[in-house]
């Protein structure tokens, strides 16, 4: 590439990267429903057609968002699932997965559209809505294959995969809300517990 056109696409990869930095703090005020591409704009300095330069729209913007996240994740779980020893690659992929989510519960309103939107259906669109669940999917994976290489099935693997995702997830919910208190454990622990139980029942029985 040439040195001006280097140049060029380093200087709109910047633009785009304050661009982002600045929805994400709009985001996490006003929320997806209340966000505007003019308080974005506003946000990042810029004007709302220079924003229109990079996305075409507020949603596109909260996918590029997400995926950034999800893509952090991925690497996360991976990586743990790598230098995990052999039969501990569910439990590391597991907790990799829940102290992402603890260590940045911002992520995790993003993620659940949680920002000032309430627990509700949202979407951002059918392709961009494929394109982030097939990225979530993919930083759950190394947790799947742990369990089709304990002896489930597939679908027995996307069963306990699924459920793995919703008790973490609403552990991860308590903990950030401080709902946890109530039940006189710590989320951490009760994830571990849960892995304790799950490892039990599998047909190939993990390793500890």
């Amino acid at each position: 590439m040439p040195r001006a056109a280097a140049r060029q696409a380093a200087l709109a990869e910047h633009k785009r990267a304050l661009i982002l930095d600045a929805a994400w703090a709009v985001f996490a005020r006003e929320g997806l429903d209340g966000a505007s591409l003019r308080a974005i704009a506003r946000e990042a300095g810029y004007t709302a057609g220079a924003i229109y330069f990079h996305f075409d729209s507020k949603e596109a913007i909260y996918a590029a968002l997400l995926a950034r996240s999800l893509q952090a994740l991925d690497a996360r779980t991976r990586a743990a699932a790598a230098a995990a020893e052999p039969g501990r690659v569910l439990r590391a992929s597991a907790e990799a997965f829940f102290d992402f989510y603890a260590e940045h519960p911002r992520d995790l309103d993003l993620g659940f559209y949680l920002s000032r939107g309430g627990l509700r259906p949202h979407g951002l669109g059918r392709e961009r809505d494929r394109e982030l669940n097939a990225a979530l999917l993919a930083a759950l994976e190394p947790l799947r294959a742990a369990l089709l290489q304990a002896g489930l099935d597939a679908a027995g693997a996307d069963a306990e995969t699924a459920a793995l995702f919703a008790h973490a997830t609403g552990l991860l919910l308590l903990q950030q809300t401080g709902r946890i208190r109530l039940f006189g454990a710590g989320a951490r622990a009760l994830l571990a517990g849960y892995l304790d139980d799950l490892e039990r029942r599998l047909p190939g029985a993990v390793a500890r």
